[in-house]
């Protein structure tokens, strides 16, 4: 009941094999995607060739958190992160995040779509000859679906809702086959689902990936993003210091995966669900409409382990809107550097978009919380970069003019030293259920999913672990897959 489904459908399958064949695609494996080193020689060779965003079948070997951070032709090497020093946080601890932009599309959202599609592409669960890939989402999900889509020689449906960055939209209407915008802005997403409804009644022969519900999205997190981070820490942890947690927001819940697999590697650590203040919908069970771009809110996730879950906070969607302007604007990068803050530090902070700063901002109440030191270590995630909200920095000038030295002291005080512990709970038992509980009114009045496997989520303590343990399978069907369709470089 829980697993993803690996059921075979032959009929399809042999359909989809020849559609590789004529499009000469080849599909890595997770084990690739976490460890590029197992990557064949001749596709690195091709690669050098290739650009990032590039629409070529051998970037799905670039869907990794691996890749040089170069636009064209670039291979593997460490991992993409940033330190996040007090000179900047006003916290002690070291706060680490890996960087999203290096991905194709520039955003790690498109593993997550992987992590989706994948597993019923080789099945023969979905074909790509007849039938259309949905994508449901609230900014990046949908973008990375239909890059994906494009790789795998499928037609896509992107949906997200209208008031997202103009950036998304305009990319989307050169990838996609269609994009649909749904009313509102990021907290819409009912608006999302019941789009997805009327695309089942339309008798359209296609098939929905709904990051909120795919536990495909969830383990190619746990396993590719959950094994960066533990690489990470295996690097940075020297004897005496101590990894205290992963910071997430919650969006899609898939993200937020990775706090499983580092419970695993080190057991005190602690897993941190971030939202906005605007939309507190896991901290005071909320609703509202919020600013900070690819989060999406007004419902638990399916996919969200809350039972795994110890801290939610809440971030003023001002500080993020703010803070981009300051970590953005030639006068609040100057101010940075006038104040102490490392100069090379200032020229990345583009690396963190909207949901990048906010979970910053949530790892820094985390720290102040529990009063870690400079032996704690923190770490979350940049999903995407400012490349993608060039247009609201626009906007911002356009509304409130030029930003002033003024407003940099402001903001850094007030938005970034000034972050408080307010607006957040650590979660008792009794608070892990009440955001599970949640769950019920999207998810089994709503999407159809049963009685009987929410409360599995909760009670069956398998749940969880039976889908950590698909990986090897998937990675086999894969290899099969590849073998059969007899494609090479």
């Amino acid at each position: 009941m829980t697993k993803i489904d690996l059921t075979l459908m032959n009929d399809r399958l042999e359909r989809t094999l020849e559609r590789v064949r004529d499009r000469h695609i080849i599909i890595p494996t997770l084990a690739q995607q976490q460890d590029p080193s197992l990557i064949p020689d001749n596709i690195k060779e091709k690669l050098q060739g290739i650009g990032l965003w590039d629409l070529h079948p051998l970037n799905l070997f670039r869907i990794t958190w691996h890749n040089e951070p170069k636009s064209f032709g670039g291979l593997y090497g460490g991992l993409n992160y940033l330190e996040f020093p007090s000179s900047l946080t006003g916290t002690k601890a070291r706060i680490l995040a890996l960087v999203g932009k290096w991905f194709p599309t520039g955003a790690h959202k498109v593993g997550a779509a992987f992590g989706c599609l994948v597993p019923r592409l080789v099945t023969g669960q979905f074909d790509p000859t007849h039938q259309k890939a949905v994508w449901p989402s609230t900014g990046n999900y949908c973008r990375g679906g239909a890059y994906d889509s494009a790789l795998l020689a499928c037609d896509s449906i992107a949906i997200l809702p209208e008031g997202m960055s103009r950036e998304r939209f305009e990319w989307l209407k050169m990838i996609a086959s269609e994009v649909i915008a749904t009313p509102g802005s990021e907290s819409n997403v009912k608006e999302i689902f019941d789009k997805c409804w009327e695309l089942r009644r339309s008798g359209q022969d296609l098939m929905i990936f709904n990051q909120f519900d795919e536990l495909g999205n969830y383990l190619w997190h746990y396993t590719i993003t959950g094994g960066a981070m533990g690489e990470l820490l295996k690097q940075t942890l020297t004897p005496g210091m101590r990894y205290a947690g992963f910071v997430s927001a919650t969006g899609s819940a898939g993200t937020i995966a990775t706090g499983d697999k580092l419970k695993q590697l080190y057991p005190g650590s602690k897993v941190v669900a971030s939202e906005a203040l605007q939309c507190p919908t896991l901290l005071n069970n909320g609703f509202g409409s919020h600013r900070i771009e690819g989060i999406g809110d007004k419902h638990v996730p399916w996919i969200h382990n809350s039972r795994n879950t110890d801290f939610v906070t809440a971030i003023d969607d001002n500080a993020v809107v703010n803070l981009s302007r300051l970590f953005n604007e030639p006068t609040g990068k100057q101010y940075l550097i006038d104040s102490g803050v490392d100069e090379n530090l200032v020229s990345q902070l583009d690396l963190l978009g909207f949901s990048g700063i906010s979970n910053v901002l949530s790892a820094i109440k985390f720290a102040k919380y529990n009063e870690l030191t400079e032996d704690d270590v923190v770490l979350t995630v940049l999903t995407d970069s400012m490349e993608l909200y060039q247009s609201r920095l626009l906007e911002m000038h356009e509304e409130f003019g030029a930003y002033t030295r003024e407003n940099a002291v402001a903001d850094d005080a007030r938005y970034l030293k000034g972050q408080g512990i307010d607006n957040m709970e650590e979660l008792t038992h009794w608070g892990r259920k009440r955001i599970h509980n949640l769950k019920y009114y999207t998810w089994v009045e709503q999407q159809g999913k049963t009685y009987e496997e929410i409360l599995a989520q909760w009670d069956d303590p398998d749940y969880w672990t039976e889908v950590q343990e698909q990986a090897p399978q998937i990675d086999a069907l894969i290899e099969e897959f590849n073998q059969k369709s007899g494609v090479s470089v």
